[in-house]
Formats: C-alpha cells, sequence, structure tokens
C-alpha cells in the first residue's frame, strides 16, 4: 500500500501499486511490470477481479485489479509502499474509483465472530 503524495491528483488518498500500461503490454503484464518497479516484488497475475472505467476532473482512467500470487521470498517494500493485510486494506481511505474493488475485499475477510 501507498499514500498518493502532496502535489499530485488524489493526494492524501491510499493507493495500490500500479500505472500507465505501455503501448502493446497487457493490463496482466502491466500489473508484473508495476509492482515490480514500485514495490521490488515479482508477481505473477491470478485472476482479474475488477475492471472499472472513472472520470475525474484530472483524467479519464481504465482500472484493471488483479489477485497476483508473490514471488518468494517477499522483499522490504520500497517506493514509499508498505505491506498490509486485508484487514487493514478495507480500511484505508482509497479514491472514488477504488469503491468496488474495496467492497470485493472486504467480501474476502473473514466472518467475524
Amino acid at each position: 500500500m501507498g499514500v498518493r503524495p502532496v502535489g499530485v491528483p488524489l493526494a492524501g488518498f491510499a493507493e495500490f501499486p500500479g500505472g500507465k500500461c505501455h503501448s502493446g503490454e497487457s493490463s496482466a503484464q502491466c500489473a508484473q511490470r508495476e509492482c515490480l518497479e514500485e514495490t521490488g516484488l515479482r508477481v505473477n497475475p491470478v485472476d482479474l477481479l475488477h475492471s472499472v472505467s472513472h472520470e475525474y476532473p484530472h483524467a479519464n482512467l481504465e482500472l484493471n485489479f488483479w489477485l497476483c500470487s508473490a514471488s518468494e521470498p517477499v522483499p522490504a517494500p520500497s517506493g514509499g509502499f508498505y505491506w498490509a493485510n486485508l484487514a487493514e486494506v478495507v480500511c484505508l481511505e482509497f479514491p472514488p474509483a477504488n469503491a468496488g474493488i474495496v467492497e470485493l475485499l472486504k467480501q474476502r475477510l473473514p466472518a467475524s465472530e
């Protein structure tokens, strides 16, 4: 997880690793590359969990959220990111475009007793 820095659109909101796909790159390939570049973690995309198009004043986005398996060993995160468990992730404040994936992640939480 990361927090968008001051001076960029949506500053202060939580963010998942990710970014713009390169020309000719699939969203799965983009997820692999972005996770490695932003966190140092090698991942293998397993399942496309959620896709959404969202219009912000600063940009129109097409977001693809991939469930990935992580390489072993998991390195310490870099680039301002940190590792968070699912219970922590669903309590963070994300930009509006992330609402759908956050709801899906909440459904994956174990039922509390």
